[in-house]
């Protein structure tokens, strides 16, 4: 295989590359370290001899993104407040236009499930991201991990089931999602508490990530009445040239707070039964570099 067929093949397969590191991760950054990692072993192997070259990179990635996970771990130990993955501006109904496989997609990149996912070991993490976002093959699980096959499944049901206590149930319906978005952010601009009540679940909580680099409250902020009351005391925070725009963040709509071309917070809420319980709030800087105000992503869903 020559050269220029090899750069083909690997850009061919680097959105799905990029989306198993993420979810493997949670920061674009090491995904995309992990990523050109993995080109590095690509463009040195004996390609002649891989039969399958998806399957190949696939498991290159996921053995780099374990060794990455796993040197990783102290220094999430170590964060500022509430830790949440890099947001990942996402366009799901152009890249997956079956619904199905769109909400797959969605459910695995999804904020809450990558909190969720930060508690699995790297294995279960691993084994849980390509069954349940990509759908291999357990026995092709069990060759990328170098593990048996009924070590694979014992892992992918103690993975799956973990994360199915935990996950918290919301409505997937973009529809819902971002009306109560629009309207919350509405009532944020027009400081109408009483608004913000009306679409806040009474256990509504709010998680904000800083890492101590930027304001915002370093513990998780729990009950309506706090949560509304927290949003009309930091809408009035300068930001120069404010303007607001939305975007689909990790498969669901959120809007982007933005000073003038510079991208100051990312917010997005979670949605079941028609109320807002929880609201997710990003604003440190280390995480949103990669993003910009026309919602650029650098990688595959």
């Amino acid at each position: 295989m020559g050269t220029d067929r090899a750069v083909d093949v690997f850009q061919e397969h680097r959105p799905v590359l990029m989306g198993v590191a993420y979810r493997m991760l949670g920061r674009v950054a090491d995904a995309e370290d992990v990523v050109q990692e993995a080109w590095l072993r690509w463009s040195d192997a004996d390609r002649d001899a891989v039969r399958s070259p998806r399957a190949y990179l696939i498991r290159v990635v996921t053995r780099l993104a374990i060794d990455r996970l796993r040197q990783i771990t102290a220094r999430r130990e170590a964060y500022v407040g509430p830790w949440l993955p890099e947001p990942l501006v996402t366009d799901l109904d152009r890249t997956e236009p079956d619904a199905a496989e769109r909400v797959v997609l969605a459910d695995t990149v999804s904020l809450a499930v990558l909190v969720v996912l930060e508690s699995l070991s790297p294995l279960e993490r691993a084994v849980f991201v390509l069954r349940e976002a990509f759908g291999l093959p357990f026995a092709e699980i069990a060759a990328t991990l170098d593990r048996s096959e009924p070590a694979v499944r014992q892992l992918a049901s103690r993975a799956r089931k973990y994360v199915d206590e935990r996950r918290p149930r919301y409505d997937v319906d973009p529809a819902v999602r971002r009306d109560l978005t629009e309207r919350f952010l509405a009532a944020a601009l027009d400081g109408d508490l009483e608004g913000l009540m009306a679409l806040l679940a009474p256990d509504a909580r709010l998680v904000a990530d800083s890492g101590g680099k930027a304001r915002a409250p370093v513990r998780v902020i729990e009950s309506a009445d706090k949560v509304g009351r927290f949003v009309l005391g930091v809408r009035t925070r300068s930001v120069p040239d404010m303007r607001f725009e939305y975007a689909e963040v990790n498969g669901e709509i959120a809007f982007l707070i933005l000073s003038g071309d510079t991208l100051d917070s990312v917010c997005q809420v979670e949605v079941s039964d028609g109320r807002i319980q929880r609201v997710y709030l990003l604003r440190n800087p280390d995480k949103l570099g990669h993003l910009d105000g026309s919602g650029a992503h650098p990688g595959g869903a």
